[in-house]
């Protein structure tokens, strides 16, 4: 089935604003639902509004919920998306964005027929071209360091170049810079925002200095 240019071209057209909000996207699990919108005001104050928020545990939708109720300036997405019904749940839970670690035919397909924006993930160049060919522009590389690093990326470039990449996955904030300075990188996601550690300590200055940092990272 040809993909509809016109719904590819506002998803992408979607994720290129979000990312235009901030270089870094923090991935966060959350395990307990009420560390949700201290956490995610926290980020916004430092300056990165959108956040992703995995299926990991249990509390990845809850959490998902209250940040859009009662955090407006903060942008939702649920990452970990594994199902078409992964999806629909994003959707339910009001995601603004979401995205998987990989990508099944079947949930490809489901994601080509929905109008929320979706960045499946990928490692290979088969992969990519599954991707492609069903219309999505912008793919997560994960995971990004084991796989292969900014050499990777580079050697994607090649047979890809309309691609850009959301790369995840053993990034830190030391190397996130040289992530960004790539010209097929639109964003990074970052786990070291938000270190479990602090999440459980309600260490929020911690994480909202943190985010600031992260915010700061240009090309």
């Amino acid at each position: 089935m040809i993909p509809d240019a016109d719904q590819a071209a506002r998803r992408c057209a979607s994720l290129q604003s979000l990312f235009a909000l901030a270089p870094v996207v923090p991935v966060v699990t959350i395990e307990d639902a009420a560390h949700a919108v201290p956490l995610a005001r926290a980020l916004s104050r430092g300056g990165l509004r959108a956040i992703e928020i995995t299926l990991r545990t249990a509390a990845g939708l809850d959490a998902a919920r209250a940040i859009r109720a009662e955090v407006p300036e903060a942008i939702v997405g649920i990452g970990t998306v594994l199902t078409p019904q992964d999806l629909e749940r994003s959707i339910d839970a009001g995601a603004a964005f979401a995205l998987s670690p990989g990508a099944t035919s079947e949930l490809l397909d489901a994601a080509r027929a929905l109008e929320l924006p979706f960045i499946p993930g990928v490692q290979t160049a088969s992969e990519l071209m599954a991707c492609v060919t069903r219309g999505f522009g912008i793919v997560k590389f994960f995971p990004a360091v084991p796989a292969g690093g900014i050499s990777a990326i580079r050697a994607l470039a090649g047979p890809f170049p309309q691609v850009r990449f959301c790369p995840t996955g053993g990034i830190s904030e030391r190397d996130a810079r040289a992530w960004l300075a790539e010209p097929n990188v639109v964003a990074v996601g970052g786990s070291w925002i938000a270190p479990r550690r602090a999440v459980l300590a309600g260490a929020w200055d911690e994480i909202e200095a943190l985010a600031r940092a992260a915010a700061t990272l240009m090309r």
